[in-house]
């Protein structure tokens, strides 16, 4: 399977995360934040280094990932001032995966309510209305944008997102009729904060042509004491998950790219210590 990195898990510095990923064979960067900025919000001029750095060393760009549609609520409509602010920087993003040659760009959904659905009930005193009929007005313009710009979103299932399991994501898509334009990108380790179990469960609701991208990371939830731990690959809950998902990933014939997502430290904050210790027993799970 290709496996890639998420880069400033490894560093901001491009040239040194490059190095790295030499060091331990991977090949696909993806790209968040390179230098002191995120992707979206570099100069013309930083783009071109960064393309040819990466054309140079023979690191294909897997997906441009900016926090698109973070930190909005369910209160924002189409069209007002801080959606409008991220349907620019999608934009941008948008023409810099052009210059790069990335597939996908990452979004992402607005701030999770908690009960969306409900009954015997609940649908009157426990849902919170309209929250996600929100979500499909607010997606809309973004999957339009990318369908003419001839490139794939991956909406992310985030741990605080109204998007936080495969169950939602795959909703989202089919509510949008956006199957062609829009798909999963699969992060298990965050839809461990809604109890989503990653397999069986989760894959099942993508396995069928929903998954475009996914982020690989360990972690220890402990949603009542509103807790997360990011531990070393293995090492986690979803240590014993992660053979049964590469295996069925490898049945089916999964041809996207796996990122590992460097978010771990032993305890210093030196997130490089964090990918090196992790980094073997990921590619040996997953890589071909």
């Amino acid at each position: 399977m290709k496996l890639g990195v998420i880069t400033d898990g490894i560093s901001r510095d491009l040239s040194h995360a490059v190095d790295v990923m030499d060091e331990f064979d991977l090949t696909y960067a993806e790209l968040q934040f390179v230098g002191d900025a995120e992707v979206g919000d570099h100069s013309p001029e930083q783009i071109k280094d960064i393309d040819t750095l990466l054309r140079d060393r023979g690191k294909p760009v897997s997906c441009l990932s900016r926090h698109i549609f973070a930190g909005m609520t369910s209160q924002n409509r189409p069209g007002d001032a801080l959606h409008t602010q991220h349907m620019d920087a999608l934009k941008r993003v948008i023409d810099m995966a052009h210059i790069v040659g990335s597939p996908l760009v990452r979004i992402m959904t607005q701030k999770k309510e908690q009960i969306l659905w409900g009954s015997g009930g609940a649908e009157k005193w426990n849902v919170a209305h309209d929250a996600w009929d929100a979500t499909a007005p607010l997606i809309a313009p973004a999957v339009d944008l990318a369908r003419a710009a001839g490139l794939t979103l991956v909406i992310e299932t985030g741990n605080g997102t109204m998007v936080n399991s495969n169950y939602t994501a795959r909703r989202l898509i089919d509510e949008l009729n956006a199957k062609d334009t829009l798909k999963v990108l699969w992060d298990p380790a965050n839809n461990c904060w809604c109890h989503e179990l990653a397999y069986p469960d989760g894959y099942k609701e993508v396995r069928d042509g929903y998954l475009g991208h996914i982020h690989i990371k360990d972690v220890q939830v402990d949603t009542p004491r509103a807790t997360l731990e990011v531990r070393e690959f293995g090492q986690g809950q979803l240590g014993p998950l992660f053979q049964p998902m590469a295996d069925a990933l490898r049945a089916d014939g999964y041809d996207g790219v796996i990122s590992f997502e460097s978010v771990y430290h032993p305890g210093n904050g030196e997130f490089e210590a964090g990918f090196r210790a992790s980094i073997d027993r990921f590619k040996a799970v997953f890589g071909p």
